[in-house]
């Protein structure tokens, strides 16, 4: 349900109740979510020491790679990048293959992981930040201030939306990619970790679920529009 359809005069984010509709997992040997990606047909998790394919219609396992995964996931429409210690690795889902390899900006500490207008967007959860950095180099271009530890990273219709998670409370953000202010908020249900965060490119986000070893997917909401 939403508790505010329109933001207020003082740029109050719209809030929303997060709008699961359905759940994938736990599956065996995957305990923990870590990063979680959609290739356009499936959505991929890091689950520590593979990825892991996911067929969102059937929720069977498409397809599994070796390769170890901490933290965020991406896909550029051909590569997978994956945040392993403290570095990203460009893997061939072909093959499974790392083909390349740059420094993480966080040395470890990095946590979500997009792909959007030809970068990598690298969550830093302690320091609240996302980075910009280029693919190739690891070179950082570009860093948005948030208020809330990052926890996953999309981009979806210039967008950009980052998940936190904080105690048992949890959220997907929208947020001014320029100021870094808080646009809208989705709630979700007490004791529902984000960790990892991908929209589908429509209507929905596929968010990591932590140690529960679930994939949850959101529904999207509709832009809102603020009250003149």
């Amino acid at each position: 349900m939403t508790r505010s359809k329109t933001a207020s005069a003082d740029k109050a984010p719209i809030v929303h109740a997060a709008e699961i509709v359905r759940e994938y997992g736990p599956f065996a040997g995957a305990d923990k979510i870590n990063g979680v990606t959609h290739d356009g047909h499936n959505v991929w998790a890091a689950v520590g020491a593979q990825l892991i394919a996911i067929d969102p219609d059937s929720g069977q396992l498409a397809r599994t790679i070796d390769c170890a995964g901490d933290a965020g996931t991406a896909f550029d429409g051909t590569h997978l990048y994956q945040i392993t210690e403290a570095r990203i690795d460009k893997i061939d889902p072909a093959t499974g293959k790392v083909v390349a390899t740059i420094a993480a900006p966080g040395h470890g500490r990095d946590s979500g992981l997009a792909w959007a207008e030809g970068s990598l967007w690298v969550g830093q959860y302690r320091d609240r930040q996302i980075l910009q950095i280029d693919p190739a180099t690891g070179q950082v271009l570009r860093t948005i201030e948030t208020n809330r530890f990052v926890t996953g990273v999309t981009w979806v219709d210039g967008d950009l939306w980052h998940g936190t998670w904080e105690g048992d409370e949890s959220e997907l953000r929208r947020i001014d990619p320029v100021s870094g202010a808080v646009l809208e908020r989705l709630e979700m249900p007490h004791g529902t970790g984000v960790s990892g965060l991908e929209s589908d490119g429509a209507g929905l986000f596929y968010c990591g679920g932590g140690s529960s070893g679930k994939v949850r997917a959101v529904r999207r909401p509709k832009r809102a529009t603020a009250a003149v």
